[in-house]
C-alpha cells in the first residue's frame, strides 16, 4: 500500500498500460510482452517500496482513458529533506545581500546619462543571501529555518528527490539495476519529473497585480514572448525556476549573442568594402576588358579552351570576400575572441558567486547518483574526509583508450566521406562537360561545388546522430565520478568528432584544394582522377559558399525542427488532458528536455565558424547574430511552454565548453594567417604593387603562367593559374611570395597572441568586489558554524 501523500507535490512518476492487455485471451498471443510487462510490474512495486522505506510519502492517481495511466505523486516530509540536504551539500541563506545587481551595459548606459531600453522591470526578483552549506544541528542560525514549508527552496526539494530516485536500487546491483534514469530506459516508467509551477498563460480577464504571478507566469510574460527580444534576459529568475546550470546557459548564449553586435557592424562594412571594390578594382576592369587576351587551358580532358573575360562577374563576387578590408577583419575577430573570453570568465565568476556556485565543483560536488550505486568499492575522500564509492583509475584509462579508438575509426569514416565527395564534384563535372548543353557547360564548376556542399551538409547530420549515441554508450561505461566529468567527457569526444565532421571540408577547401593540381602536361592525378583546382573566381569564394551552406544551412535546418516538433508532438497528443485536468496531467504531456548539449554544441560550432574561416565570409558574425536573437527566444520558450519541469542542476561554469572555445580562439588565428597568406590574393597583390610602383597593371598576367610548347600536338600556348615559366618550373617571383607568406604567418600570429595575453594580463578573472563579498562569506559560514564538535546526522529511517 502507498501511504497518503500528505507535502506538496515535489516530483511525480508516469507509467502507462494498454487496456487492451488487461482483457481475457489478449496475453497469450505475444508472452514475451506478457513477460516484460510482469518484470517491469515488480520493478516498480519493489522501487516504490523502497522509496517508501526511505521516507517519502506517496499518492497513487490512475486514469484511464485509451490507456490506463498511474501517477505516483512524491514528496519528502522535513525530516528526509533535512537528511540529505545535508548530504549533498545544499546551500541554504545566511544573511542578505543588499548589494544591487548591474551588468556592465547598464553601468555604461547610466554612466553616459543614455536611456536603456533593455532594462525591463520584473516583478518578484529573487532576493541574494549569503549562504553556507546546511548543518541540520545549526538550523537556528539559518534565515527563514521556523518556516519548514518555506525553508528549502522548490528547486531544493526536487535536487533531494532526485537524488533519492536516482540512487534506489529495484534489482541486483550487480546488473546494474539501479536508480530512476534505468527503469526509464527500460520503459518501466514512462516518465519522471518535477512539476511546473501552474500554467504560463497570463489569466484572463482583469487587470492583474504582477506580484501575484508564478514565476512560470512572469518567465513567459518577461521572457520567453518574442516582444522581450530587445530587453535582458531574468536571469536571477531564470535560476530560482530551472536551477544554475540552464541559467548560466541563457547567460552565456545572452552574453555571445550581444558581443556578436559589434563583429556583426565591422564584417557588414567589410562586405560593403568590398562592394565597392567591384566597380573600382583594376585587377577585375582587366580581366573583364581582356577579350580574347587571355586564352585559359582547359579545365578537364573533353573540356575545351576557354576566355579568361568570361569569368568576370565570378571574379567580381569573389572581391566580396577577398579584399584588404579581410585582413583588417580577421585581426579584429581574433582579438574579438580573445576579449570575447577573458569578460565572460569575468561574468561567469561574478554569476557563480551570486548563485551560490564558486566553490562547486571543487569541494561540494558529490558522486553521480549512477556511480554510488554501481561502483565496485569505496574509498576516502581526501578533500572531505567522508567515505566515497571508488571506480579504479587503471581500468577507467583502459575503457578510456578504447573510447579513444572509437573516436579514431569515427574520424576516419569523415575522412572517407570527405573523399567521396571530392571525387563526386569531379566526376558531376565531367558528366556535365559530356552533356553539351552550352548552359551547363558554363556552370559546371558552381553546380558540382554548390550540389558538394548540400551534400556534405546532410553527410555531416547523418554523422553526428551516429556517433553521438556512441559517445553516449562509450561515457558512460567509462564510469566517472561526478555529473561534471562525466559530462566534460562526453562533450570532448562528440566535439572532437563534430569539429572534423563540420570542419574537414573548409579546412580541404582552404588549405589544399588547387594546391597539388600540377600544370598542363603534367597534371597531378588521385585515383586516376585529375586533382580538383580552385573554380574561376578562386578558392576563397567557394570556401565562403561552403561555410554559407553548411551554418546557414544547419541553422535554418535547427530551427524548423524546433518549430515543427512541438506542433507534430502536439498533433501525436490530442485528446490528451482537458482544461480542468491536474497539473500532472498537463505537465506530462509535455515534452522531455534532454539537456543543453545540443544548444551548446550547436552554439560553440557557430563560434567555430565565425572565428576559424572568418576571412573567407566576413558576413557571418551578421547571420550569427540574426540567428542568436531568434534561438534565445525559441530556447525561452521551449523550456518555459513546451517542456516538462527539469530537475534543477548545480553547475559552477559552463564546463568544458569555455576550454573549447579558448582551444578554437588558438586555432583561429593561425587559420586566418594561413588563410590571408595562402589563400587570398592579399600578398600577391601586395608584393606586386610594391615592385610596381603602387599601382596593380598588368597584374592578371603576372598571376598566370603560359602552358609548354609540347603541351597538344598544335603547339596551341594557353594561359593556367600559377607562377611557374614555360617548362613548368616555378619562377623566382614564386619563392619571394612564398618567403613573404611564411614571414606574414609568423608575424601575424605573434602580434595577435601577443595583444591577446595583453588583454588576459590586464582584465583579471574575478573582479575586486566578488572576491570582497567572496571573503566575507567564508567568514560569515566559520561564525555560523564555529563548532569544534560536528555531529554527523542520522538518516530518519532504514535507508
Amino acid at each position: 500500500m502507498l501511504i497518503p501523500h500528505l507535502g506538496p507535490t515535489d516530483f511525480v512518476l508516469v507509467w502507462e498500460e494498454s487496456l487492451a492487455v488487461l482483457k481475457d485471451g489478449t496475453l497469450e498471443k505475444d508472452k514475451s510482452s506478457h513477460a516484460i510487462q510482469d518484470s517491469h510490474r515488480k520493478w516498480r512495486e519493489d522501487f516504490l517500496s523502497r522509496l517508501q522505506a526511505a521516507g517519502i510519502d506517496q499518492e497513487m492517481v490512475i486514469l484511464q482513458a485509451k490507456k490506463k495511466i498511474s501517477y505516483v505523486l512524491l514528496s519528502a516530509p522535513w525530516s528526509v529533506l533535512c537528511y540529505y540536504a545535508e548530504e549533498i551539500s545544499l546551500r541554504v541563506p545566511l544573511q542578505m545581500v543588499t548589494t544591487p545587481n548591474f551588468n556592465w551595459s547598464e553601468r555604461m548606459l547610466e554612466k553616459i546619462k543614455i536611456l536603456n531600453l533593455m532594462s525591463q522591470d520584473v516583478p518578484s526578483m529573487p532576493p541574494d543571501y549569503y549562504t553556507c552549506q546546511f548543518r541540520t544541528n545549526k538550523l537556528e542560525r539559518f534565515l527563514g529555518s521556523e518556516n519548514k514549508e518555506t525553508f528549502f527552496k522548490t528547486t531544493q526539494r526536487h535536487q533531494v528527490l532526485y537524488e533519492i530516485l536516482a540512487r534506489t536500487p529495484y534489482g541486483a546491483l550487480k546488473r546494474g539495476e539501479v536508480g530512476i534514469e534505468r527503469l526509464l530506459s527500460e520503459n518501466a516508467f514512462s516518465a519522471a519529473y518535477p512539476l511546473h509551477e501552474g500554467p504560463f498563460e497570463m489569466p484572463g480577464g482583469e487587470v492583474v497585480d504582477s506580484q501575484s504571478l508564478s514565476m512560470r507566469q512572469i518567465l513567459h510574460q518577461y521572457w520567453a514572448r518574442w516582444a522581450s527580444w530587445k530587453n535582458y534576459q531574468p536571469l536571477d529568475h531564470i535560476r530560482e525556476y530551472y536551477g544554475e546550470k540552464i541559467a548560466l546557459y541563457f547567460a552565456w548564449l545572452g552574453f555571445y549573442t550581444g558581443w556578436l553586435l559589434p563583429a556583426a557592424v565591422v564584417g557588414t562594412l567589410v562586405f560593403l568594402f568590398g562592394i565597392w571594390l567591384m566597380v573600382t578594382d583594376v585587377p577585375a576592369r582587366e580581366i573583364c576588358e581582356s577579350k580574347d587576351e587571355f586564352v585559359m587551358c582547359p579545365l578537364c580532358k573533353i573540356c575545351s579552351y576557354w576566355n579568361l573575360s568570361s569569368i568576370c562577374t565570378t571574379f567580381k563576387a569573389g572581391l566580396l570576400f577577398d579584399n584588404g578590408g579581410t585582413v583588417f577583419f580577421s585581426i579584429f575577430m581574433a582579438l574579438w575572441a580573445v576579449t570575447f573570453l577573458e569578460y565572460w570568465k569575468r561574468t561567469s565568476a561574478v554569476l557563480a558567486h551570486r548563485w551560490d556556485c564558486s566553490e562547486f565543483q571543487e569541494t561540494e560536488e558529490r558522486p553521480r547518483p549512477e556511480f554510488t550505486a554501481t561502483a565496485p568499492m569505496t574509498l576516502r575522500n581526501p578533500v572531505t574526509g567522508a567515505e566515497e564509492p571508488y571506480f579504479p583509475k587503471r581500468r577507467r584509462f583502459n575503457r578510456t583508450l578504447t573510447g579513444g579508438m572509437v573516436i579514431i575509426i569515427m574520424v576516419s569514416v569523415v575522412l572517407m566521406f570527405v573523399v567521396a565527395i571530392i571525387v563526386y564534384r569531379v566526376i558531376l563535372s565531367i558528366i556535365i562537360y559530356k552533356s553539351h548543353n552550352a548552359f551547363l557547360i558554363f556552370s559546371a564548376g558552381r553546380i558540382a561545388s554548390l550540389t558538394g556542399s548540400v551534400l556534405n551538409l546532410l553527410v555531416i547530420l547523418m554523422l553526428s546522430r551516429v556517433y553521438i549515441y556512441l559517445a553516449q554508450v562509450l561515457t558512460r561505461w567509462e564510469m566517472h565520478r561526478t555529473q561534471t566529468k562525466y559530462e566534460d567527457m562526453f562533450i570532448l569526444k562528440v566535439f572532437i568528432f563534430q569539429f572534423v565532421n563540420f570542419y574537414s571540408s573548409p579546412v580541404y577547401i582552404s588549405f589544399f584544394k588547387g594546391r597539388f593540381v600540377g600544370y598542363p602536361g603534367n597534371y597531378y592525378k588521385l585515383l586516376g582522377i585529375r586533382n580538383e583546382d580552385c573554380g574561376a573566381g578562386g578558392c576563397l569564394i567557394e570556401l565562403a559558399q561552403e561555410l554559407l551552406v553548411i551554418m546557414v544551412g544547419k541553422q535554418v535546418i535547427n530551427n524548423i525542427q524546433e518549430f515543427i516538433m512541438p506542433a507534430e508532438d502536439e498533433k501525436v497528443k490530442e485528446g490528451g488532458p482537458t482544461q480542468d485536468a491536474a497539473p500532472w496531467e498537463t505537465d506530462y504531456e509535455l515534452l522531455l528536455c534532454e539537456g543543453l548539449f545540443d544548444e551548446y554544441l550547436e552554439m560553440v560550432l557557430q563560434f567555430g565558424f565565425i572565428t576559424i574561416f572568418v576571412a573567407a565570409c566576413p558576413l557571418a558574425p551578421l547571420f550569427a547574430l540574426i540567428n542568436n536573437w531568434v534561438e534565445v527566444r525559441l530556447d525561452a520558450q521551449k523550456f518555459v511552454c513546451q517542456y516538462r519541469r527539469p530537475v534543477a542542476e548545480r553547475a559552477q561554469d559552463i564546463g568544458i565548453w569555455l576550454d573549447i572555445l579558448q582551444v578554437i580562439t588558438y586555432v583561429a588565428v593561425i587559420s586566418n594567417a594561413f588563410l590571408i597568406a595562402f589563400t587570398s590574393d592579399f600578398l600577391p597583390r601586395l608584393y606586386y604593387r610594391h615592385n610596381n610602383d603602387g599601382n596593380l597593371q598588368g597584374y592578371v598576367n603576372f598571376t598566370l603562367g603560359t602552358s609548354p610548347s609540347n603541351f597538344n600536338a598544335n603547339n596551341t600556348q594557353c594561359r593556367y593559374r600559377g607562377y611557374r615559366d614555360r617548362n613548368g618550373h616555378f619562377r623566382p617571383e614564386y619563392f619571394h611570395l612564398l618567403a613573404c607568406r611564411l614571414a606574414f604567418v609568423i608575424i601575424f600570429e605573434h602580434v595577435v597572441f601577443f595583444i591577446g595575453r595583453l588583454i588576459d594580463f590586464m582584465v583579471p578573472d574575478i573582479p575586486e568586489d566578488v572576491e570582497i563579498k567572496i571573503k566575507r562569506e567564508h567568514y560569515m559560514a566559520k561564525e555560523a558554524l564555529a563548532e569544534n564538535e560536528v555531529r554527523t546526522p542520522k538518516p530518519p529511517k532504514d535507508l
